[in-house]
C-alpha cells in the first residue's frame, strides 16, 4: 500500500518582495507628479528706515482698484473691464503732472500721478471675489509696469528687455517702480 502524505498548499513567496519593488520603480519613474502652481510674487523686505515706509501718500498718486463679490472692477469708484485695466494702469503711473519727468510720456492730468516713482496702485477685494478674478487683475498691472519699462529700456538703452543687464535693470525698477498695496479682506 501506497502512503498519502498530506504536503500542505505553500505559494513559493520569495521573488514577490522583488516583484513589489520592479513595479514600485515602474510607477514612480512612469507617473508624472503634478507640481503646485503659485504666483511668481516677490514679498517686501523689512524696511531699513521706519519713516520712509509709513510716509503719506498724496491721493493723486493712489490709484485703487476694487473686487467685489459681484466679480466687478473698480477704478476709482468707476466700473471698468479687465481688458482696460492695463491702458488705466499705464496712464497713471506714466501721467507726470508735475512734468519734472523727461522719460515720461504721459498726458499731465492733474488728477493722476505726480511722477512714477510716487505712485501707488491699491487693490482690494471682496472675501467672495474669485481667485481667477483677483489674478487676472493682478496679472493686468503687471502687464502695465511691463510695457512701460519695455518701452524705457528701449529709448534709454536701445536694447529689449531681454537684453539688458542687472545694473541697467536696476535703474529701470528706479524709474518705474512696481508699488502695488494689498488691502487685508476683511471678513464677517
Amino acid at each position: 500500500m501506497k502512503s498519502f502524505r498530506k504536503h500542505s498548499a505553500t505559494v513559493n513567496a520569495g521573488s514577490m518582495a522583488d516583484i513589489a519593488f520592479l513595479l514600485l520603480i515602474f510607477f514612480l519613474v512612469t507617473t508624472t507628479i503634478s507640481a503646485d502652481k503659485g504666483l511668481l510674487r516677490q514679498l517686501p523686505s523689512d524696511c531699513p528706515d521706519i519713516e520712509k515706509c509709513i510716509k503719506d501718500i498724496d491721493e493723486r498718486n493712489l490709484l485703487r482698484i476694487a473686487l467685489n463679490h459681484k466679480q466687478e472692477i473698480y477704478i476709482e469708484d468707476k466700473v471698468v473691464k479687465l481688458e482696460n485695466v492695463k491702458d488705466i494702469v499705464q496712464a497713471f503711473v506714466d501721467n507726470n503732472s508735475m512734468s519734472n519727468c523727461d522719460y515720461c510720456k504721459g498726458e499731465k492730468l492733474s488728477i493722476s500721478s505726480n511722477h512714477p516713482r510716487e505712485a501707488v496702485i491699491s487693490l482690494s477685494h471682496d472675501a467672495l471675489t474669485k481667485y481667477q478674478l483677483f489674478i487676472s487683475v493682478q496679472d493686468e498691472i503687471t502687464k502695465a509696469y511691463y510695457d512701460l519699462r519695455a518701452r524705457y529700456i528701449e529709448r534709454k538703452f536701445n536694447k529689449t528687455p531681454s537684453e539688458i543687464t542687472d545694473e541697467e535693470f536696476e535703474a529701470v525698477k528706479k524709474a518705474y517702480p512696481f508699488v502695488v498695496s494689498e488691502v487685508m479682506v476683511k471678513r464677517d
